[in-house]
């Protein structure tokens, strides 16, 4: 089965998500800076996800560079990741319209985390597929990344209970991880 589809239809839901999330930002209450003081949590919480989302897009683009073909397997896995990445407009909207509250916080780390554990069940079926000398199976690895960050994210879920802003900056560190295109597949599709 050819991968086209999967790739177009994830950009496609992935560019609806963006839009999504953007169409979030309402138009400040006053015509002076101080206006939109308010705004700034939900700016910055549209920062964030977009960069995620970003981030997620960069990389699943990789990773399907990698591959050759999908099965039903994979397209199921990919659906299950876009229906948590769907996901990332609300749980953004309620971080920043509450300021980072404790528990738009943490909901927003479990959907970040059901993210990445979707996004490995989709790179592990890919392998399944390709199989363990693939491409893609050399590139990921051990897949060092994919678990720091997991356990980023378990850890800063209940942090947000306690200090929002450590949780907060376990996200952003993930972030951080992953900001950059992830080499290991360009360095594999080089040789």
């Amino acid at each position: 089965m050819s991968k086209t589809r999967l790739e177009a239809f994830s950009d496609g839901v992935i560019a609806i998500i963006i839009t999504i999330m953007v169409l979030e930002l309402k138009m400040p209450h006053g015509e002076d800076f101080e206006a939109l003081k308010p705004l700034i949590p939900v700016f910055l919480s549209y920062a964030m996800s977009f960069i995620f989302v970003g981030i997620y897009w960069n990389n699943h683009h990789h990773t399907m560079q990698a591959v050759e073909k999908v099965n039903g397997k994979i397209l199921w896995a990919n659906l299950h990741l876009l229906f948590w990445l769907s996901l990332i407009p609300f749980a953004t909207n309620w971080l920043g319209e509450t300021g980072f509250a404790s528990r738009p916080v943490a909901v927003y780390g479990v959907v970040m985390l059901m993210c990445a554990i979707a996004y490995t069940i989709l790179v592990l079926a890919l392998i399944d597929l390709h199989g363990s000398d693939s491409k893609l199976a050399r590139a990921i690895g051990s897949d060092a990344k994919g678990k720091i960050s997991l356990l980023f994210y378990i850890i800063a879920i209940p942090t947000a209970f306690y200090n929002n802003w450590i949780a907060l900056a376990l996200y952003l560190s993930v972030s951080v991880i992953w900001f950059l295109p992830d080499r290991r597949i360009e360095n594999v599709l080089k040789n």
